[in-house]
């Protein structure tokens, strides 16, 4: 039997940016009636009287920030690599998505690639990734949702909904233009797909058109800055390598977007919900 899955993990370093996260935690919360856990990772090699004292430092933070918020939340340590133990933490745990803040893309990770995709590559839970607090409290309530011929394209629907129907929002489907034949079928059964669920769910749509293919990720980002969307949401490439981190996968530009608007990652068959937990039910207020 699969586990419930009813926590937003959020990574917790005690800054600004992780601080933002658990904002973004908590509108998310107040909606869709969250657990939320700080997650706090340690790259550690000393004593263990050394990680004992981190574990009572980062705990009184958990019980800081729960007086201030007035929410109770839960905290964990985790030992190791950013880089594999969130990752694994959250396929095995009861996490529905995790929640990370990130500077964008800066000085040397122009080069090396980006450090929040090198983190999310790997889970099978979404990523949730921001580079400021949340505007409002307010529910997301546009999404944008940019449709290609991978059939991964299906793999986010199912978060297109989730999200929709606790939120009601508006979902624009961004499409990709293309002029092989082969390509632009694909394009047209995914979009046909995602309409019929959206109509299904009774949720809102439009369905807008990209101009070039090949600024695709620059011209979502356009997209949702035009829309003041509150949310963007990607599929990962399948099988990234180091030449994808070096030379900027598409989703690296729009998780680094200037416009700082937050971006759901899912990765490639790595969905936890099933369409059938929510695709039917009624929606949630």
């Amino acid at each position: 039997m699969e586990k419930s899955r009813n926590t937003l993990l959020v990574t917790w370093d005690n800054t600004e940016m992780s601080e933002n996260a658990l904002l973004h935690a908590l509108r998310i919360a107040k909606h869709v009636n969250n657990e939320i856990r700080m997650v706090h990772i340690v790259d550690h090699s000393g004593s263990d009287e050394q990680l004992d004292e981190i574990k009572t430092e980062f705990q009184k933070q958990v019980e800081e920030r729960s007086r201030k918020y007035d929410f109770d939340f839960q905290g964990i340590v985790l030992t190791g690599s950013i880089f594999k133990v969130i990752a694994s933490y959250a396929n095995d745990s009861d996490a529905l998505m995790v929640i990370m803040g990130t500077h964008g893309i800066k000085g040397v990770q122009k080069v090396t690639g980006s450090w929040a995709l090198k983190v999310i590559v790997g889970s099978t839970v979404p990523f949730l990734v921001i580079q400021d607090k949340p505007p409002t409290e307010a529910r997301f309530s546009s999404i944008v949702f940019p449709i290609d011929f991978r059939a991964e394209n299906k793999e986010k629907l199912q978060w297109a909904i989730y999200l929709g129907k606790y939120f009601d929002s508006k979902v624009y489907l961004f499409k990709a233009p293309v002029k092989d034949k082969g390509l632009k079928k694909k394009v047209n059964i995914n979009l046909t797909f995602a309409v019929k669920f959206l109509i299904q769910n009774n949720l809102d749509y439009e369905i807008h058109t990209a101009q070039k293919s090949s600024h695709l990720a620059r011209e979502t980002i356009e997209f949702a800055k035009e829309k003041k969307a509150d949310l963007i949401l990607i599929t990962t490439t399948k099988n990234i390598s180091i030449a994808d981190y070096v030379l900027g996968a598409a989703e690296q530009q729009i998780i680094a977007n200037t416009s700082k608007i937050p971006v759901m990652c899912v990765n490639p068959r790595a969905a936890v919900i099933h369409m059938g937990q929510f695709m039917w039910g009624a929606r949630s207020y």
